[in-house]
């Protein structure tokens, strides 16, 4: 009996000693949640819906056109616009054809380039994350250096164009309101075609050609599918030597049996507690009862570089939120980083049967 305790007491040591360790050195949790950059898309226009391109659920590159607005209305008023400036031109001895060219020109150009700025910085945003291959982000380079050169090009046609006008007409007041209509209905004419601002996901789709769609009101949801991240909900001992770019395994609820590579791309610098937060209140703190007091969770940002969750054969791409358990291995030390592997593999088993 007395070898049986001694054995016993001698193997909750060293458990003792293993789960204090390895909280440091390769913390664990079950509190974690697949996350991503969610995009409301957003008319900028209003009227009613001709066209839905998309279904829900669909995977979308960058650039693919989601709906349409009905155009018509965008259409006379770049007519009318168009008229306008011609009458202008006209009371001053001068042609429109060719500014009315020039500017159309420019507004489309303009529109490119601010639909190419907001793919390309997205696309900056992962390589520092080191999520898209060089090559990606040196490609993105040149499409928004070739937008800014049509750009370039397009005023210049516009600019060659008034010269032709003469200075009166340039100064002409009419004439340059004429211009500023025109371009404006140019405008209004591109955004009757809302498309997606990167490669990933269509959600909460809930809408069909005749819905009205009214200007700064959301239409459907957009998942960005280059840009997935792991939130996993740390302690604060699990995070003492925590450091960027560590490298973590991640398991899926969704993927039973597999382990993703990751690593730590950011920490949080603070978490919401209730209590003294009020300016001119009394303090409220938090209440803490019994000698063990529940600890405080952070969250931790993890990446899976190389991981694209809008691949049609995989299933995550539309699991946002979806759970996952992850382990960190913030040492070099051989025993405990061959226990957690162990470990996370045994989890990825077991995560079959839940």
């Amino acid at each position: 009996m007395r070898k049986t305790i001694w054995t016993v007491l001698g193997v909750l040591v060293v458990i003792l000693v293993w789960y204090l360790a390895a909280d440091r050195g390769t913390p664990f949790t079950s509190n974690a949640r697949v996350k991503a950059v969610v995009t409301p898309i957003i008319p900028q226009v209003s009227g009613t819906i001709t066209e839905v391109l998309v279904e829900n659920g669909q995977v979308v590159n960058t650039g693919d056109v989601l709906l349409r607005i009905d155009q018509r209305q965008y259409q006379i008023a770049k007519t009318k616009a168009e008229a306008q400036l011609a009458a202008a031109t006209q009371s001053v001895g001068a042609s429109s054809a060719q500014v009315s060219g020039a500017q159309a020109r420019v507004a489309r150009a303009e529109s490119n380039l601010e639909t190419t700025k907001l793919q390309t910085e997205r696309v900056f945003a992962l390589e520092k994350k080191g999520l898209v291959p060089i090559a990606t982000a040196d490609d993105a380079r040149g499409k928004l250096a070739s937008a800014q050169a049509e750009l370039e090009n397009a005023i210049a046609d516009l600019e060659r164009a008034k010269e032709q006008l003469g200075s009166e007409g340039t100064d002409n007041p009419q004439i340059q309101q004429a211009l500023a209509a025109l371009a404006e209905a140019e405008l209004n004419l591109e955004w009757t075609e809302l498309v997606a601002p990167a490669r990933g996901v269509i959600s909460n789709l809930s809408i069909a050609p005749g819905t009205y769609a009214k200007a700064g009101q959301d239409l459907l949801t957009f998942l960005d599918a280059t840009d997935v991240w792991v939130e996993a909900y740390m302690t604060e001992n699990n995070l003492g030597r925590a450091k960027l770019g560590a490298p973590v395994d991640v398991v899926f609820d969704m993927h039973p049996g597999q382990i993703f590579k990751g690593q730590i791309e950011s920490f949080s610098a603070a978490v919401y507690v209730s209590g003294g937060e009020d300016s001119g209140s009394l303090a409220n703190p938090p209440t803490t009862k019994g000698f063990l007091r529940d600890p405080e969770r952070f969250p931790v940002r993890i990446v899976l570089p190389g991981y694209e969750a809008a691949d049609e054969n995989d299933d995550l791409r539309i699991q946002v939120n979806g759970q996952a358990d992850v382990i960190m291995y913030l040492n070099d030390g051989v025993v405990l980083n061959t226990i957690g592997r162990a470990y996370i593999r045994l989890v990825s088993i077991f995560s079959y049967a839940y």
